[in-house]
């Protein structure tokens, strides 16, 4: 069965060009000299990305390959100005960061609902031969083609907003813990990979106050590198204000595995070392206190552990306690307002980027064809030769 969970897509999408001015000479009955009046052409529709809170997934954008905006309508005799052509506005979730899917650069990021970012800019449109009159020149018989329309390929790609992000190899107990600390329901079972996507979950904490985890798909040695299915998910912690590291108590190295997984996130991004962590030591249940007090001995130093058990209940209270402490630690809200106006969007590996394109595609269940190279583009339009005589001699302002 098809997950309805999309979190990124490819589309191509162009802005619309502008009108063409009109060179037009007005001639009537009582007036053979009425001079220019040919009207200017109107504004290209542009395109639009908008933050709206109410997707959570880029689902609905999934067959949606192409997104083109209306162009601009041609000026007319009698001053007539063009019509101006609709912008597309285009309804994301809060999270999605944008690439150019040519180059693999950053583009924008759409964080705030109701936040608009023009992501293609429609063309002006040119001036009719009425504004080129002058004293000298009472009668141009030039005027402005339109300005051309703007095209890219664009990948959008959503990372999750949440307060805490669950990190730790496959069955670590990070889907248990969440079920067991939200109204989430993530599949649950003994076997790797039980979470092929990421979940969100409210926990609620004390005074009706409460904060959102993040649960992603386990992450194996060389995610980093595209293992496994960590370098897919790997972005959705990107945005976490904490990360709680989860490792089995039932690891034959505890310490180890930490670091295994601290050194992932390094290789994906250097700067998610610098976020609160926590160490979560799961599965307690089937170790007793002597065997505890034990590993306490061997575990890192210089972050806050656990000791927490899903099933029985063991360590959760103690856990939300830490949990809230640090996300509502002064440093913790310091760092926040840094990284927010701060925030710098790595561009993509353009190594990775041909596989990546090629992956995601190939998992789309319907192909959208392209344009065939012998059909004639609708945005192409011809003009008389008379009417466009000079035309390179004109700039935009």
């Amino acid at each position: 069965m098809e997950s309805n969970f999309v979190d990124y897509v490819k589309i191509l999408c162009r802005s619309g060009k502008g009108g063409r001015g009109s060179m037009h000479l007005k001639h009537i009955k009582y007036n053979p000299n009425g001079g220019p009046d040919g009207g200017d052409g109107g504004k290209g529709g542009s395109i639009i990305l908008r933050g709206n809170h109410n997707y959570w997934t880029l689902l609905h954008l999934r067959y949606q390959r192409h997104i083109f905006a209306e162009h601009g309508g041609n000026g007319g005799r009698d001053k007539c100005h063009g019509t101006d052509g609709k912008d597309v506005y285009i309804d994301v979730p809060c999270g999605t960061v944008v690439y150019d899917a040519d180059t693999g650069k950053f583009v924008c990021d759409v964080m705030e609902d109701g936040q608009e970012v023009v992501l293609l800019k429609g063309g002006r449109g040119g001036l009719g031969n009425f504004q080129f009159r002058t004293a000298t020149n009472q009668a141009p018989r030039y005027a402005q083609p339109g300005e051309p329309m703007q095209e890219m390929t664009v990948i959008m790609e959503l990372k999750l907003l949440a307060d805490v992000g669950l990190v730790g190899l496959p069955n670590a107990g990070k889907s248990t813990l969440l079920s067991s600390l939200s109204a989430a329901k993530p599949k649950i079972a003994n076997y790797p990979f039980t979470t092929l996507e990421p979940s969100l979950g409210i926990v609620s904490y004390r005074d009706n106050q409460s904060f959102v985890m993040a649960d992603i798909p386990g992450i194996i040695e060389g995610a980093a590198e595209g293992k496994g299915l960590g370098l897919r998910f790997l972005r959705h912690i990107e945005r976490n204000s904490l990360l709680l590291f989860m490792v089995p108590g039932d690891t034959d190295d505890i310490k180890k595995e930490y670091e295994l997984l601290l050194n992932e996130l390094q290789r994906f991004n250097p700067e998610m070392l610098h976020k609160h962590r926590v160490l979560a030591v799961t599965k307690c249940d089937l170790l007793d206190d002597e065997l505890i007090e034990m590993l306490r001995h061997d575990l890192p130093e210089d972050l806050q552990v656990v000791f927490i058990s899903s099933v029985t209940g063991m360590g959760i209270s103690e856990l939300k306690d830490i949990l809230w402490q640090e996300l509502n630690a002064e440093s913790n809200k310091i760092q926040g307002v840094i990284a927010e106006d701060t925030l710098v969007h790595r561009d993509k590996d353009l190594t990775r980027l041909a596989d990546e394109v090629f992956a995601e595609d190939r998992n789309a269940d319907t192909e959208i064809g392209e344009m065939d190279d012998d059909s004639t583009p609708d945005d192409i339009e011809y003009i008389d030769e008379d009417e466009i005589e000079d035309l390179e001699d004109f700039e935009y302002i």
